[in-house]
């Protein structure tokens, strides 16, 4: 496996080539995997942080690694990344699977036999291919978390974030590229994993504190205490 810090892949082509797998990488008896999905400004950062607080679970964000990445020097998929994330488009599913994987490994080792081995995928996935990539390759997750919010409130909450965030698609263009990504892209997702039994929908209109309660709800009917 690569070192987390030390992507390859042939630069003619800005993907990473992960081996056939003939099973996950980890089994669900090792490892719990959430995916958190819903629009952009509708709250998952801050609810995962509640998770993590609340329930052991370590948040990997999909768009913090790959900013990370991007940022990373010497990194092969940096300006790749930058571009994509600007334009309000997916970037390459190797890519993002392979940093997802890569900082699973690294939790897990790092706390040896007294990992919980849970983990909150954050913004992921977002598409079905690389859901379905995911769960062959990495392992099978537990359930999707996935907040409900109208379009017109998250606008407002990401133009309000964009004053003082600092991130580059904080702004009116991109933030409508990123709506009509994720309506076209990643709601299949949902349904894919709702028909399977396999989604707490949680609505991400309330404050907080409120969508909170709803959330801790969602947990325990999955079995985390």
């Amino acid at each position: 496996m690569p070192n987390p810090q030390q992507i390859s892949a042939p630069v003619q082509n800005p993907q990473i080539s992960s081996p056939e797998k003939s099973s996950p990488t980890f089994s669900p008896s090792q490892v719990s995997v959430i995916f958190v999905l819903g629009g952009p400004g509708a709250g998952k950062g801050t609810q995962c942080a509640n998770i993590v607080r609340d329930y052991g679970f370590t948040h990997l964000s999909a768009g913090d690694l790959l900013r990370a990445e991007q940022d990373r020097k010497d990194s092969q998929f940096g300006n790749m990344i930058k571009e994509k994330i600007r334009d309000g488009e997916i970037v390459p599913m190797e890519v993002t699977v392979q940093l997802l994987e890569n900082a699973v490994k690294e939790k897990i080792d790092k706390e040896g036999e007294g990992s919980k081995g849970r983990f909150l995928i954050d913004g992921f996935p977002r598409k079905m291919d690389q859901a379905l990539f995911f769960e062959k390759s990495v392992c099978p997750s537990r359930f999707t978390l996935f907040f409900d919010c109208p379009e017109e409130t998250m606008r407002e909450r990401l133009l309000s974030r964009g004053k003082t965030s600092g991130r580059a698609d904080d702004n009116e263009e991109s933030i409508t590229k990123r709506f009509k990504t994720f309506v076209e892209t990643s709601m299949p997702v949902v349904e894919y994993f709702e028909k399977q039994g396999k989604v707490e929908k949680v609505m991400a209109t309330e404050s907080p504190d409120k969508v909170y309660e709803k959330v801790r709800g969602s947990m325990e009917r999955r079995g985390f205490q």
